[in-house]
């Protein structure tokens, strides 16, 4: 009699919000192959925000779940799930910034759509990994869909350039990592992240085998999570690609990075704190300097943000390096509160560039106070709260990171966030002064759709009438907006999530 041969045992709860993302982006794609103006402008945008309505709610029923699922390869514990709503709610702001821009359009909206669920599902899986294979297959899921979507505006040659950058270094920064874990698995001879750090107690800790299978898993990540010094390819592409794509790379593909970064030196290598962490804080302490300083001098408000991102990133750092649950918890907050204060931001960058021909320019907002408030408002608001203003969610997150810095014995990688911070202050100002420091200036011509190469979208029989930026953008904005101050007055029910994040970790630890 043969016997039955099973396969590794599968918790479909637990796996419940996964599957939706894919389930949901291979029903959109094909939905796309239908065709016509009601499939494009209803039809696709709607199924894909029902998928990621879907996660969402299928998220909120496992929480707490806590448990391992196919044979080990995935955890799905509050860490992945805090994370994941971060991922659905990029995304879903994405949609609504997308729903009259070019890029769809110009890409098949099937196809576009799609990509952002598969995105969102790479990144679910890359913080749910739980070994080295599952983790690098995760970032690979997660990187494909978006070399694909910077581009996705073909008819403008930026968008173009943006792709095949993001292309070149995300590969560069693929294979490093992917030679890093081989180096760490010949090390250890394990991928499981537990027996890793079983391993780790052993000698290995001083092997040149293991030390350089270290350092490249960091520089992979690096790159990944736009860390200096391998930060270069940010701001071209965050100024190339299609400006909803860039707002869901700045929020949600940070998020997963700083995400796998937690688990990666949280979890399997935290018995190696103590070569891995110096090194880690000397890079924060550089990127903060560097995504500072680089902004300073810049005249676009998306490469303003892309080199704010390099920062941002750098001070999200102080978390992993401390090792401890005050430390994950601090940075799984800040990145919820990055998430809604960058998403104003960008959500205003896309008005801009609809209403007006200066595309992200300086000159697109001056005087935005006079003479669009709505707009003018959120902006100002996501410009404080990433500068650390008071009554902000920046101001929290950041006193909580240097709080956990502090905590971990690392009270000089706290001073530098606060040196960092006050760099700061003269670019946000700046672009708070031109939005209410001047009168309204003469009226501009509004381009049709989302993008600012006019002729692309004419062309594509987008539209030839003028029309405003759109009430689900300025909406985007003023949510986003209220609740950057929402969580800046009361952050408790914030700071209840990510003790329960904290703790999915800490328990192992």
């Amino acid at each position: 009699m043969i016997a039955a041969i099973h396969g590794p045992h599968l918790d479909w709860s637990a796996l419940a919000p996964l599957v939706a993302l894919y389930g949901g982006g291979t029903i959109v794609l094909l939905a796309g192959l239908l065709g016509g103006r009601f499939v494009r402008v209803a039809l696709v945008p709607g199924l894909t925000l029902a998928t990621l309505l879907a996660s969402l709610g299928l998220t909120i029923w496992q929480w707490h779940a806590n448990t391992t699922t196919i044979a080990g390869a995935l955890r799905v514990d509050d860490l992945a799930l805090a994370l994941n709503g971060i991922f659905v709610i990029s995304a879903a702001a994405s949609v609504l910034l997308s729903w009259r821009a070019a890029a769809p359009r110009l890409a098949s909206p099937g196809e576009y759509f799609a990509l952002l669920l598969f995105s969102a599902a790479g990144m679910l899986t890359l913080v749910e990994a739980q070994n080295l294979v599952t983790l690098f297959l995760g970032l690979e899921m997660l990187s494909i869909p978006l070399y694909v979507l910077c581009a996705s505006e073909s008819r403008r040659a930026t968008s173009l350039e943006a792709g095949l950058k993001y292309l070149v270094v995300g590969s560069v920064g693929s294979a490093t990592l992917l030679y890093g874990l081989a180096l760490v698995y010949g090390a250890t001879g394990a991928t499981d992240f537990g027996a890793i750090a079983t391993a780790l107690h052993g000698g290995i800790l001083t092997d040149p085998l293991f030390l350089t299978g270290l350092a490249l898993i960091v520089t992979g990540l690096g790159f990944k999570s736009s860390v200096a010094p391998f930060h270069q390819w940010t701001p071209d592409v965050y100024d190339g690609a299609p400006t909803p794509i860039t707002a869901f790379m700045a929020t949600a593909t940070k998020a997963a990075a700083l995400g796998v970064f937690l688990r990666l030196f949280d979890v399997a290598f935290i018995n190696a704190q103590v070569n891995w962490a110096p090194a880690v804080a000397a890079l924060a302490a550089v990127t903060i300097v560097v995504g500072n300083v680089g902004a300073l001098g810049q005249t676009s408000v998306k490469r303003l943000l892309a080199w704010s991102s390099v920062a941002q990133a750098g001070y999200m750092l102080a978390g992993v390096v401390v090792s401890t649950q005050l430390g994950i918890r601090a940075t799984v907050w800040y990145l919820a509160a990055y998430l809604v204060m960058n998403l104003a931001a960008f959500a205003v960058v896309v008005a801009r560039e609809r209403e007006t021909s200066l595309g992200d320019g300086y000159g697109a907002y001056e005087g935005l106070g006079a003479s669009r408030p709505v707009l003018a408002w959120p902006l100002t608001i996501a410009l404080l709260s990433l500068a650390g203003f008071p009554a902000t969610s920046g101001f929290v997150g950041k006193f909580f990171l240097i709080d956990a810095a502090v905590d971990g014995d690392y009270t000089w990688l706290g001073v530098v966030i606060v040196i960092g911070s006050i760099i700061s202050l003269a670019y946000y100002l700046r672009l708070v002064g031109l939005m209410w420091g001047r009168g309204a200036p003469a009226a501009e011509p509004v381009l049709a759709g989302g993008s600012a190469d006019a002729e692309a979208e004419l062309a594509d029989g987008v539209g030839s009438a003028a029309r405003p930026a759109g009430w689900e953008v300025v909406t985007v904005a003023v949510v986003c907006g209220a609740a950057t101050i929402a969580l800046g007055i009361i952050p408790s029910p914030l700071f209840d999530l990510t003790k329960d994040a904290g703790r999915a970790i800490g328990g192992l630890f």
